[in-house]
């Protein structure tokens, strides 16, 4: 790397470092909202340097849809021990089974907005008041609307007109009985400084990022995996292809990309090229124009 993108990364770190010390000072009960994806590892790797020599003080906290690739689960729990944090795991099968929400009728349904429901459900079990993101603002429009402290109201629910100024770096985590924060101190962060310092930091990550052959299924020209979760529909074809993935969430809704990446350096390359974001490939943000908006405006990450 040259001197300039190590410097980058310095400057981009010690910011995040400084927002998650600002957390814990702020702050009596925080979750760091874990997915096992690339944006959770590098933010759990930051927790950890910053309160070094201890171990990060916060738990790692996952809503498991039901529908995650088994590689990403296998992983998140070789994570949690790794690190030496206590790892929460709630699931949305038991939000549907108790009637909190109900499952998606139709040829693609997705459990991934139900998460809202569980995630606001463990805030209250937890009593958190602030949650840990990995988002980033270059990854979808709703999320350049966010500051690094998100409020949400008591209701977990979120006005982007109703946010606070964030002058001189001064961050307000003031809140009413009920209230909580999500906060995201990756947030000038962007895909590229993300892989940048995983291969600075040679960061273990889930085997699904790098190339590897799939049976995939083309579904409206998004790239699914074939899972028992993924009911083919009448004239779909599955077959076998080499490809990875540019997130690892529910896999029922998350696209892979055709490629032949199988280290950093050409992860990193193929991405400096890259014309769609990644989050492109989604397929339940393609339901529409204002899905990812619509769906934090409800409580969701």
């Amino acid at each position: 790397m040259s001197s300039y993108t190590l410097a980058h990364l310095d400057h981009l770190e010690h910011e995040a470092i400084f927002v998650l010390r600002e957390v814990a000072a702020q702050f009596e009960r925080t979750g760091l909202l874990f997915s096992g994806g690339k944006d959770s590892i590098v933010l759990a790797r930051l927790a950890q340097k910053a309160f070094a020599p201890a171990k990060p003080p916060f738990p790692l906290v996952h809503i498991d849809t039901g529908h995650n690739f088994p590689e990403t689960l296998a992983y998140r729990d070789w994570f949690a021990t790794d690190l030496g944090v206590r790892l929460i795991v709630r699931q949305v099968e038991d939000s549907i089974t108790a009637g909190r929400c109900t499952e998606e009728k139709g040829p693609n349904p997705s459990r991934n907005s139900l998460q809202t429901v569980t995630l606001l459900d463990t805030i209250e079990e937890f009593k958190f008041d602030a949650c840990l993101g990995g988002a980033r603002r270059d990854e979808e429009k709703a999320r350049a609307k966010e500051r690094f402290f998100s409020h949400r109201d008591e209701f977990g629910q979120w006005d982007p007109k109703n946010q606070r100024p964030e002058l001189w770096n001064l961050f307000n985590g003031r809140k009413h009985t009920g209230e909580h924060f999500r906060v995201f101190p990756l947030s000038n962060w962007t895909e590229m400084d993300v892989w940048q310092y995983i291969a600075r930091e040679k960061l273990r990550i889930p085997d699904l990022y790098f190339s590897h052959h799939r049976k995939i299924v083309n579904r409206d020209g998004v790239l699914l995996a074939l899972t028992p979760h993924l009911t083919l529909l009448d004239g779909e074809l599955c077959e076998q292809r080499t490809v990875r993935f540019r997130t690892v969430g529910d896999a029922t809704c998350t696209g892979a990309v055709e490629s032949t990446a199988s280290t950093l350096a050409e992860i990193i390359q193929e991405v400096a090229s890259a014309r769609v974001t990644e989050r492109g490939g989604r397929a339940d943000d393609r339901r529409s124009d204002t899905a990812m908006e619509d769906r934090k405006k409800a409580g969701y990450f």
